[in-house]
């Protein structure tokens, strides 16, 4: 016997953590869901939960991208009445990397032990979610294994679809943001030096900018050395910042307050929360759990915490959309959506739909900032360039007049 450490969920929808002393991990989740629960996680006392520096810089087993194939694939062998042990088996050839192999045998030996496909996916080291386990363990539970599969691999690809809108979205701004950075430090460091030797030479009288730009030049020159290693060390500092639980809260709080961006991420997180809590309640999770699922999808804090504070007011009986109301925080048309949803009894559905059109209105409100940052950043780097070069070639065309 063993001293397992467990999370779950209660039939309230209440976070649990605790310890009990079983022979596996199988008979603690067994325990927990006779006792009503959901397991979401167990795993020995002993074990490392925390994740440290090394684990940035190790190959994940399983990719985002080898995960939503791999879930398509097997919805679509058990659709075609394949039992689960045959189609892990098919699936055991098709991964690329050995390691995704060697993830689906893990999987598959545990399977044919007699562990619950969500119970073998939990054991591999969080490389599924505690959502995604969830989703599977709920289609185990009501014999629905593949529509569960493939309700979750079209959310893995809709989720991946904004992600990769955004990320996409934010790739031009960040090329230009280099060639500003880029033409910057090249002016500086190779250009402006031609022209201080000449005026050196011709003992001119310089204005003030033309002497800030020399000194920047002469800062960079002779400090390059310690700069690189300065901006590493500031961005390494600003990333363990952001990582305090206050900090970004109140990152999280300011981004909701500022005029055009609060929009944005309001918008983005709402297609997050809906598409995540109907993909759940469509597979039978009940709804206060499937809220404390979804609350990690979502970027913002300020957000999650108003899921949170939302749950405790379904708990008490009241509709999901009059609790989302209530936070002030959430866009009102998806609010009226999902209370429509609840008025005609297809929730479900219409967090879908809420969700689609939240899609929708994220890439239009990120078009709609692109179009507006790329003209703001080219007339910066114009507007910066064009300043180093003027400061040098005003003093010049100076004592061109007085010669």
């Amino acid at each position: 016997m063993a001293m397992f450490r467990y999370k779950a969920l209660s039939a309230a929808g209440e976070n649990l953590d605790g310890q009990m002393e079983a022979a596996s991990a199988e008979e603690v989740i067994v325990r927990l869901q006779d006792q009503g629960h959901l397991p979401v996680e167990a795993r020995r006392a002993d074990e490392a939960g925390g994740e440290g520096l090394s684990t940035l810089f190790k190959r994940k087993q399983f990719t985002s991208a080898q995960i939503l194939q791999f879930t398509q694939q097997l919805a679509t062998l058990l659709g075609a009445g394949q039992p689960l042990d045959r189609a892990l088996g098919i699936l055991l050839e098709l991964p690329a990397t050995p390691e995704a192999r060697r993830v689906v045998e893990r999987i598959r030996e545990s399977v044919r032990g007699g562990t619950p496909l969500s119970t073998a996916m939990e054991q591999q080291h969080g490389l599924f979610s505690r959502l995604y386990v969830n989703l599977v363990r709920a289609g185990e539970a009501g014999a629905s294994l593949h529509e569960s599969l493939r309700r979750l691999a079209d959310y893995l690809e809709r989720s991946a679809a904004l992600r990769g809108r955004v990320i996409n979205a934010l790739i031009y701004p960040a090329i230009l943001m280099s060639l500003v950075v880029g033409s910057v430090a090249f002016l500086l460091a190779v250009v402006v030096p031609q022209f201080q030797s000449l005026f050196e030479s011709m003992n001119a009288e310089l204005p003030w900018y033309s002497v800030l730009v020399l000194e920047a030049s002469l800062f960079i020159r002779g400090w390059w050395w310690a700069i690189v290693p300065a901006l590493l060390g500031l961005l390494a500092w600003g990333y363990w910042r952001f990582t305090q639980p206050a900090v970004r809260r109140a990152i999280d709080a300011r981004l909701l307050r500022m005029r055009f961006v609060a929009d944005l991420v309001a918008k983005l997180d709402t297609a997050r929360l809906t598409r995540t809590l109907g993909t759940l309640v469509r597979n039978g999770v009940p709804l206060l759990t499937a809220m404390n699922l979804a609350r990690p999808v979502l970027s913002n804090r300020v957000l999650a915490e108003a899921v949170e504070a939302a749950a405790d007011e379904v708990k008490t009986g009241s509709g999901l959309g009059y609790a989302l109301g209530r936070q002030k925080l959430f866009p009102r048309l998806a609010v009226q959506m999902v209370q429509v949803g609840e008025e005609s009894g297809e929730l479900d559905g219409m967090l879908l739909k809420v969700a689609d059109t939240f899609d929708q209105e994220t890439g239009n409100a990120l078009d709609r900032l692109l179009a507006a940052l790329v003209p703001l950043l080219t007339l910066v780097m114009t507007v910066i360039i064009g300043g180093i070069m003027l400061s040098v070639l005003l003093p010049i065309y100076n004592l061109t007049n007085q010669l």
